[in-house]
């Protein structure tokens, strides 16, 4: 299979519109376009009978002790984990791509709607659902697409893995939990191909 896009460039920097945050001199960020990119997929094996997108950052500090204060940096050598940003499955078998804003455009408090994402399409729950838990005007459901918002003080530049699969299932066999990390566990048991793109970002100004 083969992925390209018209709003991302392989290993180079997610653009400001696709992003939840850009930087912010006096805030450290300010909220962004939120944007969901462009993606166009070909070469999908025999036998696929849907696709699947998962876009997720294996960057994430394991530990929050550090994470957004003041005089300090999230060291490098903090164990990584993984940070979903979209899932989004049941991509009918004749459909090759994913158009620029049809999926998210701007941002919003307390999350989208989901799973039903139009069309006979799902969506998963990204992970700002479990970041913004407990906060009064934030918490909620995030299903759908929202973008990069890595740690303004982090040390390292975040890598946002964007991976189309095709899929041996016409309607993915989801559960009650519609978490990022457990649809994409069940996509790949069902994955015939797949295809990543792979865009860099960061919020510390002293890396950009």
């Amino acid at each position: 299979m083969q992925l390209v896009s018209n709003s991302l460039t392989d290993q180079q920097p997610v653009g400001a519109k696709y992003v939840f945050a850009v930087i912010d001199p006096e805030n450290h960020v300010a909220l962004s376009d939120n944007l969901n990119p462009h993606l166009a997929w070909s070469g999908a094996p025999e036998g696929t009978r849907s696709f699947a997108v998962v876009v997720h950052d294996p960057d994430v500090p394991s530990a929050g002790d550090d994470v957004n204060q003041e005089g300090r940096e999230v060291p490098d050598t903090l164990l990584r984990v993984d940070f979903y940003h979209w899932t989004l499955f049941d991509i009918p078998a004749t459909q090759n791509s994913v158009e620029e804003g049809a999926y998210c455009s701007g941002i919003t408090p307390r999350g989208k709607e989901g799973p039903d994402a139009g069309n006979g399409l799902r969506h998963g729950k990204n992970d700002y659902t479990g970041w913004f838990a407990g906060d009064a005007d934030m918490e909620g459901d995030y299903f759908g697409y929202d973008g990069p918002c890595p740690p303004w003080n982090d040390s390292i530049i975040h890598r946002y893995v964007f991976t189309v699969y095709a899929l041996d299932v016409e309607t993915l066999p989801t559960g009650d939990d519609f978490s990022g990390a457990a649809l994409a566990e069940i996509i790949k048991a069902h994955a015939l191909d797949s295809a990543s793109l792979t865009g860099t970002y960061t919020l510390n100004p002293r890396l950009v």
